[in-house]
């Protein structure tokens, strides 16, 4: 496992074709068990479409994000970042408040397909729900 560093999505992402996934937050059960999980699984699939990257950001602090990328040993395809403070969410408009539920602000579950820094495809979900940001959605789109 990789040392905590800051890291810049723009250096990650420029000249690449990317998946940036978007998730409320580490540990939660659709993000652990299915959201991510569906990634990772079709991670060969991505690649084999022309994806570089596959980047999951969550409004975490980077200690949990950590220990949230162990519970997944075998994930060498999707890249955990937290987002501890929420300002990249926040730039992209994604934030989703969830302070009624005792999570603060948090991220919308989305997908992104991004081609040289410009979006591509979107798929935003509403609320909590997990109906168009999966992994087979995105491939579909591919």
């Amino acid at each position: 496992m990789a040392p905590i560093a800051h890291v810049s999505i723009h250096s990650l992402a420029a000249g690449k074709k990317v998946i940036i996934i978007g998730v409320p937050g580490a540990f939660t059960p659709t993000c652990s068990l299915k959201h991510v999980p569906g990634f990772i699984d079709l991670a060969s699939e991505f690649r084999s479409k022309g994806i570089d990257q596959i980047i999951c950001i969550t409004v975490n602090d980077p200690f949990v994000v950590k220990a949230w990328g162990k519970t997944y040993p075998n994930n060498d395809s999707v890249l955990l970042l937290a987002d501890g403070s929420a300002e990249y969410t926040h730039a992209l408009g994604l934030e989703l408040d969830l302070s009624e539920k005792g999570l603060g602000i948090r991220s919308r579950r989305f997908s992104l397909l991004v081609d040289d820094l410009v979006v591509k495809v979107a798929h935003i979900e509403q609320g909590g729900e997990f109906s168009v940001s999966s992994a087979e959605d995105m491939l579909k789109a591919l």
